[in-house]
């Protein structure tokens, strides 16, 4: 899964440590600066290439971030300022730590949900109403959309993606169109909420948009994943697919546990908005939530499993004898353990490979590019369109890391644009690259191509919407 769910916002507070978007040396025309480049290069390439390599993410970020650092190290004891490389990585690191840490508990209780059984009982639910070809592609669309501002755009593509493919049973046609729609569904969706995309959780946590202002994007979110959807639905034949019906009984506590994760939340925000503490700490408190819950699951099982047996008994239930022989208690643990730590390290590479460049002086050079020499909204919609081809995350990161002089709205523009240009291509997303895996030979690179013009209408016509519904907050304009 992805994800799911993740943020570092370094260099973004004016201190002593500030100097970690940019070092005292430039050394941007260095030997060692342009070696660093062609290292984060060969990286990034070989994380594009991860489906073809099949070769995990986050190897090729973790070495390169090592070796531009190790050199980085080098110069500047070279040059006289041991201590000043090892503040600034440090840092990184300390930034990175409550990325990882948010993300390892919304991953948690998504794999405890998941384990559950709350998402295969969506699916049955589906199954069952024997919707149309046309209407399970505008309900499995709504339903990551509106998902995916919670549980994560990831996470939410892989899940519909399950419903489609079990619903549709082998109609490679439906099923490529609604891994399009899903994937742009799921990035629009993500868009407009902090949980429903890394790029939306860096500005939150870096204290640059507030919770409830990410919500102005919402009717520009929707236009980003209708304008698509209602060009693809014309192309959809309006029949009825052959699916088995699968029964599915909620795991206990399901429900309760969906409950303790909007606890979860709502603490995470409470600690940013009204204490003006990280929201990390919110969430692993959420996580104590969980742990106390699964305590008494746990507690509880033999109980509870000796009522249903009596009741199965007395209705004669075999079947239902045999699945309660084999539940095996709740384990909060189990559930950490089943975390995407290959996204997770991948985000540490990253972020660690952008803080080495913008160290080294190449991000204070591009920002000085983009946000001087070209106007603001230019730069952001461009950095959209390039988060088609490198991922979101590393775009976000870096314009975070350069801070540049913007309005509210541009700020809002630029997580709008990093957040759905990459459903402009299917390696653009980390969604998109999860459903390339989960629905092989069904969802591939050329299927989504044939829609980007429709989907470059839907981003363009999102651009639009914000630039003209949320005027008020461009006080700088671009």
């Amino acid at each position: 899964m992805w994800k799911l769910l993740l943020v570092a916002f370094a260099f973004l507070i004016v201190s002593p440590a500030a100097f970690a978007a940019s070092g005292p040396l430039d050394l941007t025309t260095s030997t060692v600066g342009i070696i660093a480049l062609v290292i984060f290069t060969v990286a990034y390439v070989l994380v594009m290439g991860e489906e073809r390599l099949h070769m995990r993410k986050s190897k090729p970020v973790l070495v390169a971030a090592g070796l531009i650092w190790m050199m980085i190290g080098w110069v500047y004891i070279d040059q006289g300022f041991p201590g000043v490389a090892e503040d600034a990585f440090r840092h990184n690191l300390l930034e990175f730590a409550e990325l990882m840490l948010f993300l390892l508990v919304a991953m948690t209780y998504i794999n405890a949900l998941e384990e559950r059984r709350l998402f295969d009982a969506l699916r049955s639910w589906m199954v069952k109403k024997g919707f149309t070809y046309r209407q399970l592609f505008w309900i499995s669309g709504f339903l990551a959309f509106f998902i995916s501002p919670i549980a994560d755009n990831l996470t939410t593509a892989l899940l519909m993606c399950a419903v489609v493919m079990k619903v549709a049973d082998g109609d490679k046609k439906f099923i490529g169109m609604s891994c399009v729609s899903i994937v742009v569904a799921a990035n629009a969706g993500g868009a407009f909420s902090p949980f429903g995309d890394i790029t939306t959780l860096m500005v939150w946590q870096a204290g640059i948009v507030e919770f409830h202002e990410f919500f102005v994007l919402f009717i520009p979110s929707v236009l980003n994943y209708l304008v698509p959807a209602l060009i693809m639905n014309f192309f959809i034949d309006n029949k009825k697919p052959h699916a088995v019906y699968e029964e599915v009984e909620l795991k206990r506590g399901a429900l309760r546990i969906t409950g303790l994760f909007l606890l979860t939340i709502a603490t995470a925000v409470s600690c940013h908005m009204f204490l003006h503490l990280p929201p990390v700490l919110g969430m692993m408190m959420g996580l104590g939530y969980l742990q106390f819950f699964g305590y008494y699951l746990r507690m509880t099982l033999p109980g509870s499993l000796a009522r249903k047996r009596a009741m199965a008994e007395r209705a004669g239930d075999i079947e239902r004898l045999k699945r309660l022989g084999s539940v095996v208690p709740f384990d909060v643990f189990s559930r950490v353990q089943r975390a995407e730590w290959d996204t997770l390290l991948f985000f540490y590479g990253i972020v660690m490979c952008v803080g080495g460049l913008g160290f080294l002086g190449y991000l204070h050079l591009l920002s000085d590019t983009l946000y001087t020499q070209w106007s603001p909204t230019l730069a952001n919609v461009a950095l959209g369109v390039m988060s088609a081809v490198i991922d979101n995350i590393p775009v976000m990161f870096a314009v975070l890391s350069m801070q540049p002089d913007m309005s509210h709205g541009q700020w809002l523009l630029i997580t709008l644009t990093a957040g759905t240009g990459g459903s402009l291509l299917s390696i653009g997303s980390a969604a998109g690259v999860a459903l390339m895996g989960q629905a092989r030979g069904y969802y591939t690179f050329a299927s989504h191509l044939k829609w980007a013009p429709a989907i470059a209408l839907g981003f363009i016509a999102s651009i639009f919407a914000h630039l003209w519904l949320n005027e008020q907050l461009f006080t700088i304009f671009g």
